[in-house]
Protein backbone atom coordinates (compact mmCIF):
# COMPACT_ATOMS: atom_id res chain seq x y z
CA UNK A 1 0.00 0.00 0.00
CA UNK A 2 1.25 3.65 -0.78
CA UNK A 3 1.56 5.95 1.96
CA UNK A 4 1.65 9.56 0.68
CA UNK A 5 4.05 11.22 2.83
CA UNK A 6 4.17 15.20 3.05
CA UNK A 7 6.59 16.33 5.74
CA UNK A 8 7.07 19.91 7.07
CA UNK A 9 10.01 22.34 6.31
CA UNK A 10 11.49 21.48 10.11
CA UNK A 11 11.95 18.36 11.77
CA UNK A 12 8.26 17.33 13.25
CA UNK A 13 7.44 16.23 16.28
CA UNK A 14 3.75 15.40 15.05
CA UNK A 15 2.00 13.64 12.40
CA UNK A 16 -1.49 12.93 11.31
CA UNK A 17 -2.57 10.55 9.08
CA UNK A 18 -5.30 11.84 6.39
CA UNK A 19 -7.76 9.24 4.88
CA UNK A 20 -9.03 10.50 1.58
CA UNK A 21 -12.96 11.20 0.41
CA UNK A 22 -13.89 8.43 -2.59
CA UNK A 23 -12.09 10.29 -5.15
CA UNK A 24 -8.63 9.03 -3.97
CA UNK A 25 -5.67 10.87 -3.07
CA UNK A 26 -6.81 13.71 -5.00
CA UNK A 27 -5.44 17.45 -5.52
CA UNK A 28 -8.32 18.08 -2.76
CA UNK A 29 -6.68 16.09 -0.05
CA UNK A 30 -2.99 17.16 -1.28
CA UNK A 31 -3.81 20.61 -0.55
CA UNK A 32 -5.00 19.56 2.71
CA UNK A 33 -1.82 17.35 3.29
CA UNK A 34 0.16 20.59 1.99
CA UNK A 35 -1.70 22.80 4.79
CA UNK A 36 -1.19 20.59 7.46
CA UNK A 37 2.28 19.94 6.85
CA UNK A 38 2.88 24.21 6.44
CA UNK A 39 1.60 24.04 9.89
CA UNK A 40 4.40 21.61 10.64
CA UNK A 41 3.24 18.26 11.00
CA UNK A 42 4.28 15.23 9.09
CA UNK A 43 0.97 14.02 6.63
CA UNK A 44 0.51 10.43 5.90
CA UNK A 45 -2.33 10.00 3.07
CA UNK A 46 -2.95 6.23 2.23
CA UNK A 47 -4.09 4.41 -0.82
CA UNK A 48 -7.39 2.86 0.64
CA UNK A 49 -8.46 1.56 -2.94
CA UNK A 50 -4.65 -0.39 -3.18
CA UNK A 51 -6.20 -3.28 -3.43
CA UNK A 52 -7.99 -3.64 -6.48
CA UNK A 53 -7.58 0.00 -7.75
CA UNK A 54 -4.38 1.10 -6.86
CA UNK A 55 -3.85 5.10 -6.61
CA UNK A 56 -7.31 5.72 -8.10
CA UNK A 57 -8.09 9.41 -8.23
CA UNK A 58 -11.22 10.67 -9.84
CA UNK A 59 -12.18 14.44 -11.16
CA UNK A 60 -14.39 16.21 -8.66
CA UNK A 61 -17.69 16.48 -10.75
CA UNK A 62 -20.57 14.27 -11.24
CA UNK A 63 -18.54 11.63 -13.99
CA UNK A 64 -15.57 11.49 -11.33
CA UNK A 65 -18.28 10.88 -8.48
CA UNK A 66 -20.48 7.78 -10.42
CA UNK A 67 -16.57 6.42 -11.03
CA UNK A 68 -15.86 6.60 -7.69
CA UNK A 69 -19.01 5.21 -6.11
CA UNK A 70 -18.62 2.14 -8.20
CA UNK A 71 -15.47 1.96 -6.72
CA UNK A 72 -16.16 1.96 -3.20
CA UNK A 73 -18.37 -0.93 -3.65
CA UNK A 74 -15.54 -2.90 -3.99
CA UNK A 75 -14.11 -1.84 -0.52
CA UNK A 76 -13.73 -4.03 2.07
CA UNK A 77 -14.01 -1.60 5.05
CA UNK A 78 -12.54 -3.98 8.35
CA UNK A 79 -9.55 -4.21 5.74
CA UNK A 80 -9.46 -0.99 5.49
CA UNK A 81 -9.54 0.37 8.56
CA UNK A 82 -6.60 -2.53 9.50
CA UNK A 83 -4.22 -0.92 6.38
CA UNK A 84 -5.46 2.59 8.08
CA UNK A 85 -4.29 1.61 11.47
CA UNK A 86 -1.41 -0.03 9.91
CA UNK A 87 0.08 3.44 8.22
CA UNK A 88 -0.56 5.09 11.42
CA UNK A 89 1.22 3.10 13.31
CA UNK A 90 4.09 3.53 10.31
CA UNK A 91 4.07 7.13 10.76
CA UNK A 92 4.30 6.66 14.65
CA UNK A 93 7.79 4.96 13.76
CA UNK A 94 9.02 7.69 11.98
CA UNK A 95 12.02 9.93 13.57
CA UNK A 96 11.02 12.91 16.06
CA UNK A 97 6.66 11.17 15.83
CA UNK A 98 7.21 10.28 19.82
CA UNK A 99 3.68 11.04 20.40
CA UNK A 100 0.52 8.66 18.22
CA UNK A 101 -0.17 10.42 15.11
CA UNK A 102 -3.87 11.95 14.75
CA UNK A 103 -6.04 10.57 12.44
CA UNK A 104 -8.10 12.95 10.06
CA UNK A 105 -10.71 12.00 7.35
CA UNK A 106 -13.18 13.09 5.14
CA UNK A 107 -16.17 11.47 3.55
CA UNK A 108 -15.35 8.28 3.21
CA UNK A 109 -12.06 8.92 5.52
CA UNK A 110 -14.05 10.49 7.70
CA UNK A 111 -15.96 7.10 8.36
CA UNK A 112 -12.68 4.93 8.50
CA UNK A 113 -11.26 7.41 10.83
CA UNK A 114 -13.82 6.54 12.95
CA UNK A 115 -13.25 2.89 12.51
CA UNK A 116 -9.59 3.64 12.87
CA UNK A 117 -9.97 5.52 16.39
CA UNK A 118 -11.86 2.64 17.45
CA UNK A 119 -9.27 -0.21 16.50
CA UNK A 120 -5.92 1.61 17.16
CA UNK A 121 -4.79 4.35 18.95
CA UNK A 122 -4.54 7.49 17.48
CA UNK A 123 -4.05 10.82 19.75
CA UNK A 124 -6.89 12.23 18.72
CA UNK A 125 -9.43 11.97 15.68
CA UNK A 126 -11.26 14.71 13.07
CA UNK A 127 -14.14 12.91 11.17
CA UNK A 128 -15.49 15.36 8.36
CA UNK A 129 -19.25 13.77 7.66
CA UNK A 130 -18.52 10.46 7.70
CA UNK A 131 -21.76 9.10 6.54
CA UNK A 132 -21.09 5.56 8.52
CA UNK A 133 -20.54 6.66 11.60
CA UNK A 134 -24.30 6.76 13.04
CA UNK A 135 -24.27 2.98 12.29
CA UNK A 136 -21.45 2.87 13.93
CA UNK A 137 -22.09 4.28 17.43
CA UNK A 138 -21.58 1.20 19.04
CA UNK A 139 -17.78 1.60 18.39
CA UNK A 140 -17.86 4.34 21.26
CA UNK A 141 -16.86 2.37 24.06
CA UNK A 142 -13.80 1.50 22.46
CA UNK A 143 -12.65 4.62 21.68
CA UNK A 144 -10.62 6.52 24.12
CA UNK A 145 -8.82 9.35 22.49
CA UNK A 146 -10.44 12.90 22.00
CA UNK A 147 -12.77 12.84 18.96
CA UNK A 148 -14.00 16.31 17.07
CA UNK A 149 -17.15 15.25 14.02
CA UNK A 150 -18.06 17.80 11.55
CA UNK A 151 -21.48 17.88 9.47
CA UNK A 152 -23.20 19.79 7.37
CA UNK A 153 -27.21 20.09 8.71
CA UNK A 154 -28.05 19.96 4.76
CA UNK A 155 -26.18 16.58 4.16
CA UNK A 156 -28.28 14.81 1.45
CA UNK A 157 -26.17 11.74 2.52
CA UNK A 158 -26.49 11.98 6.35
CA UNK A 159 -29.98 12.04 7.19
CA UNK A 160 -30.64 14.51 10.55
CA UNK A 161 -31.45 11.64 12.72
CA UNK A 162 -28.25 10.20 12.10
CA UNK A 163 -26.50 13.48 13.44
CA UNK A 164 -29.09 13.29 16.14
CA UNK A 165 -28.00 10.19 17.31
CA UNK A 166 -24.15 11.11 17.20
CA UNK A 167 -24.84 14.16 19.63
CA UNK A 168 -27.17 11.68 21.85
CA UNK A 169 -23.96 8.97 21.98
CA UNK A 170 -21.27 11.38 23.11
CA UNK A 171 -23.71 13.68 25.30
CA UNK A 172 -21.16 13.71 28.85
CA UNK A 173 -18.51 11.86 27.22
CA UNK A 174 -15.38 13.55 27.59
CA UNK A 175 -13.63 14.67 24.80
CA UNK A 176 -16.33 14.19 21.99
CA UNK A 177 -17.40 17.21 20.27
CA UNK A 178 -19.95 17.70 17.48
CA UNK A 179 -19.66 21.11 14.86
CA UNK A 180 -22.71 21.49 12.72
CA UNK A 181 -22.34 23.59 9.92
CA UNK A 182 -25.25 25.16 7.72
CA UNK A 183 -24.13 23.17 4.91
CA UNK A 184 -24.13 20.04 2.56
CA UNK A 185 -22.24 16.90 2.37
CA UNK A 186 -18.39 17.71 1.88
CA UNK A 187 -18.37 21.52 2.06
CA UNK A 188 -14.30 21.74 2.69
CA UNK A 189 -14.00 20.28 -0.48
CA UNK A 190 -12.39 23.65 -2.43
CA UNK A 191 -11.56 21.20 -5.78
CA UNK A 192 -15.73 20.61 -6.28
CA UNK A 193 -18.13 23.26 -7.13
CA UNK A 194 -20.69 20.56 -6.17
CA UNK A 195 -19.87 20.64 -2.89
CA UNK A 196 -17.62 23.50 -1.71
CA UNK A 197 -19.26 26.27 0.77
CA UNK A 198 -16.11 28.42 2.00
CA UNK A 199 -18.09 29.69 4.77
CA UNK A 200 -19.06 26.44 6.61
CA UNK A 201 -15.10 25.01 5.18
CA UNK A 202 -13.10 27.77 7.42
CA UNK A 203 -15.45 27.58 9.95
CA UNK A 204 -14.79 23.95 10.41
CA UNK A 205 -10.74 24.79 9.73
CA UNK A 206 -10.80 27.03 12.49
CA UNK A 207 -12.10 24.25 14.91
CA UNK A 208 -10.20 21.79 13.69
CA UNK A 209 -6.96 23.74 14.27
CA UNK A 210 -7.82 24.39 17.61
CA UNK A 211 -9.02 21.48 18.59
CA UNK A 212 -5.46 19.85 17.33
CA UNK A 213 -3.92 22.67 19.01
CA UNK A 214 -5.38 21.60 22.45
CA UNK A 215 -4.84 17.48 21.69
CA UNK A 216 -1.49 17.02 19.38
CA UNK A 217 0.09 20.82 18.86
CA UNK A 218 2.81 20.42 16.08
Amino acid sequence: MDLHIWAPDTPPRSAILLIQEIFGVSAYIRDVADELAGDGYLVGAPDVFWRFAPNWEADHDQAGLAASLEKVQQLDFPKAVADCSAALAHLHSQPGITTAPAVMGFCLGGTLAWGVAAMAEPSCCVSYYGSGVPSMLGMITQVSCPTLFHFGNNDSYIPSDGIDAISEAISGRAGFVLNVETAGHAFDNHQSEMFYDEGAANSAWSKTMAFLASHLPA
